[in-house]
């Protein structure tokens, strides 16, 4: 408590000063003198000091009413129950913004903070921003369903089921602030139905087909086409692969980093940072591409001059194994522009997506036969392989003593002759 075990009087003065004027509030034997605040607000102020040291000063209409308030606290104080009582007077705006602040001081996945903000941003505020947050009840999260059902961008199911598993991040994360929520704010809420995306099984044929594609359409990012495929990157980790992350004489990817929009970010999980053994024949495409693209295509000699003219500057060598034609980082937005060309001529299902590599990948190898399912799970860096099964606790090599030889033996009769 630690300030006064009374009620402080915010219309009065304690001390008289030269010049003072008694009000009415006050009698001829007991004058009382106006303050600052004499008829603002709420006269009796219960001032006490919380158990993080924050001044307190709750008002009152009457003294007894301060009076009681202090004797609640004092109590909740002496028993460590103690309540913040600010926490959901402020809004639901104050809390997201903070949520995205906490997230990017602690260095969290970047695409996961921008999903984050354009959600608050252009569906949470306009709904409930304003509000004050100790308001929100279960009948809000209902509501806010049907709000997007309402959007007429909103044309997917998914989209909205998304958005809502933002809204119940944001509701968690108030609840940690202690803000008094209901328990069941989000709980038994009924859903739109979304039929399961279903991964397109590639077949070898089909995996050298996008290959032989993408050879044509951009030569140069053929070689992701073989990343997925053979060793099962994602698309950032792919971009973000360089020449120092390979081991050539033993095999082996060090994956380490990613890359969005250019720059090297962390990986999507823990479980993804791995010392991976790859086939033989992922080993000798890469070193294939290396010999056969440099970092920068080169130029004409009156682009050179060009370029030189107006004072331009080639990127820094990052040593990244991809890169676009000016040698810098390959983005997301430029490969699927090429991807999807490739997928087209390759004359593959539509919706086809890089990541359908990497189902391949796992898929090739549990039906090899050469490793049982906890191998391929940490060949595949999964987190968790399947919901009944433990989760995956990453060792700093993916596997020891793994040589990995099952796509060599699938690719070859399918390629134009692969280097040995």
């Amino acid at each position: 408590m630690a300030e006064s075990d009374a009620p402080f009087d915010r219309w009065h003065r304690k001390h008289q000063r030269a010049g003072d004027v008694p009000c009415k509030c006050g009698t001829k034997k007991n004058p009382l003198h106006p303050s600052a605040d004499h008829g603002r607000g709420l006269q009796w102020q219960a001032r006490y000091t919380d158990p993080e040291g924050k001044p307190r000063r709750p008002t009152f209409g009457t003294w007894e009413e301060a009076r009681d308030h202090l004797d609640k606290i004092r109590k909740a104080l002496r028993s460590s129950s103690w309540v913040d009582p600010e926490p959901g007077k402020k809004t639901v705006a104050f809390y997201a913004d903070e949520l995205i602040h906490r997230r990017r001081t602690k260095g969290k996945n970047q695409n996961t903070i921008n999903n984050y903000e354009s959600q608050f941003r252009c569906h949470i505020k306009p709904f409930v921003g304003t509000r004050l947050s100790q308001s929100l009840t279960r009948r809000d999260t209902m509501a806010f369903i049907d709000f997007l059902m309402e959007q007429p961008g909103l044309d997917k199911a998914s989209s909205v089921i998304q958005i809502y598993k933002t809204w119940r991040v944001l509701m968690n994360y108030m609840i940690d602030a202690d803000v008094p929520l209901p328990a069941n704010i989000c709980a038994r809420i009924e859903l739109p139905e979304v039929d399961p995306r279903v991964s397109v099984a590639l077949s070898p044929a089909q995996v050298a087909a996008i290959a032989t594609a993408m050879r044509e359409i951009e030569p140069r990012l053929e070689i992701l086409v073989w990343i997925g495929g053979c060793a099962g990157l994602r698309e950032g980790e792919a971009f973000g692969l360089t020449r120092h992350a390979v081991s050539w004489d033993q095999d082996l990817l060090y994956v380490k980093e990613q890359r969005q929009k250019g720059r090297s970010v962390k990986l999507k999980t823990r479980a993804s940072k791995a010392t991976l053994p790859v086939d033989h024949f992922l080993i000798m495409r890469l070193k294939e591409h290396i010999e056969t693209y440099p970092q920068a295509a080169p130029v004409r000699a009156k682009t050179e001059r060009n370029r030189k003219g107006r004072g331009y500057t080639p990127p820094p060598d990052e040593g990244l194994i991809v890169t676009n034609r000016l040698g810098r980082p390959l983005t997301l937005a430029a490969f699927r522009y090429y991807w999807t060309r490739a997928v087209k001529l390759a004359g593959l299902p539509d919706g086809t997506r890089f990541h359908d590599l990497k189902h391949f990948y796992t898929t090739r190898l549990g039906a090899s036969g050469e490793f049982d399912p906890k191998t391929v799970q940490a060949l595949s860096r999964h987190a968790n392989f399947n919901e009944t099964w433990d989760t995956y606790a990453h060792p700093p090599v993916a596997v020891q003593g793994v040589k990995v030889n099952t796509f060599g033996s699938i690719f070859a009769p399918l390629t134009a002759g692969p280097p040995e």
